[in-house]
């Protein structure tokens, strides 16, 4: 079909044509002595995305996939205990790669629609007497679900507990699009990827570290270390010094990235966060007020802000509806993943956007559930995301 398409899933998301033409760039000498001009200021921005001044950045060629193994096999001893609840595809994921590292991981079961709970990780922890669980994992933004955990409680939690477990946050869909501080949480690492908030292509793993996680990894070189090469930091912190990688880096990421940064820092981080909060709040609006069907998040309050998990009515299935959305309006919507596929799709709404590409999305995905007989008004959505939009104008 002519025109546009619209992606509309949580991640990758649409990449901004200034980001494409920083890009395009011709190939260069990485070994050059200009070339820290480039890597040097990317990693101080990056620190400032995170919010933390105290802690170290890092960039790897790879995804945030690639960004989780940084922080686990850097930080961790074999057989080390780790506490992470488990409350959707992508904290699914992330168990299982600490168990396949050896990792010995005490799994806290959630619903799907739930998130983290303080109060139980707390219960863990305290009743974690020879304090034998080395790291707390959680994801703060389960794209699966459309969940926000609260990871400033799961701090609290921590504290309260008078624990030494290091916290390690995944916030590859949250960091550059929700609300995240690194030290005001006492988050120790932290992942991201860069291309959902950071609204370039996939295919660089962005992590922080606190100063605590790198004197963990520094520990854990002398007793039973997680096997690493590719991923191990000593070689990045030698080479970051001053300003080079240890091995050949993505040299369009970098620029892309370098153009992302500036293009936070002009709108303000601050309202970056506002402004998905806006969106996503005209999204919720249309499922709730307009076609009156359920998020998967129960808890209105812990509702994500990058992507909304809109349930099907039963008898429906929702990959029907992802499917005449593609094939016939052009539309990209997210599909439920495991446990909740067929239930539901997602409406992606993060990174470069506004008012009106949420709208056409909204439109989209009501056309494409009532071409397969979900009786939504013709409308509805729409309208109901307009009049939160409008409100604010």
């Amino acid at each position: 079909m002519p025109g546009r398409h619209f992606l509309h899933i949580p991640g990758p998301t649409n990449v901004p044509d200034r980001i494409l033409r920083a890009m395009h760039v011709v190939m260069e000498d990485h070994r050059s002595p200009v070339f820290p001009q480039l890597a040097l200021p990317l990693l101080e921005g990056l620190k400032r995305v995170f919010r933390t001044q105290s802690g170290q950045a890092f960039i790897f060629p790879s995804t945030g996939t690639g960004a989780w193994e940084t922080v686990l096999t850097n930080t961790l001893c074999a057989g080390d205990k780790v506490l992470a609840p488990r409350h959707g595809q992508f904290s699914s994921l992330w168990i299982g790669m600490a168990e396949s590292h050896g990792l010995n991981v005490e799994v806290q079961e959630e619903a799907w629609g739930a998130g983290a709970s303080p109060e139980r990780i707390f219960a863990a922890l305290e009743h974690d007497q020879g304090h034998d669980i080395r790291a707390v994992l959680v994801v703060h933004n389960e794209t699966a679900t459309g969940v926000t955990s609260d990871i400033a409680a799961v701090r609290r939690a921590i504290d309260a507990a008078s624990h030494p477990a290091l916290l390690f946050v995944d916030g590859v869909s949250s960091i550059g699009s929700l609300d995240f501080r690194m030290d005001e949480w006492g988050v120790d690492g932290a992942v991201a990827g860069s291309q959902k908030g950071f609204m370039m292509p996939a295919g660089l793993g962005l992590s922080c570290f606190s100063q605590k996680a790198l004197e963990a990894g520094r520990s854990a070189r002398k007793n039973n270390p997680l096997r690493r090469s590719y991923f191990d930091l000593e070689a990045m912190i030698a080479s970051n010094k001053t300003g080079y990688f240890p091995y050949t880096p993505s040299l369009p990421l970098l620029y892309g990235l370098r153009e992302a940064l500036r293009m936070m820092e002009e709108e303000g981080l601050d309202n970056v966060v506002a402004r998905h909060a806006h969106l996503a709040g005209g999204v919720r609006a249309a499922v709730t007020e307009g076609w009156w069907l359920k998020l998967c998040a129960q808890d209105p309050k812990s509702a994500s802000d990058t992507v909304t998990a809109v349930m099907v009515p039963d008898g429906f299935d929702a990959r029907e509806v992802i499917a005449r959305a593609f094939q016939r309006y052009n539309l990209s919507l997210g599909s439920g993943l495991t446990k909740v596929a067929g239930k539901l799709f997602r409406i992606g709404h993060l990174g470069d956007l506004n008012e009106l590409m949420c709208l056409a999305a909204i439109s989209g995905a009501e056309m494409a559930m009532q071409d397969i007989g979900i009786k939504v008004e013709s409308g509805s959505g729409v309208a109901a995301a307009q009049r939160h939009y409008r409100r604010k104008a």
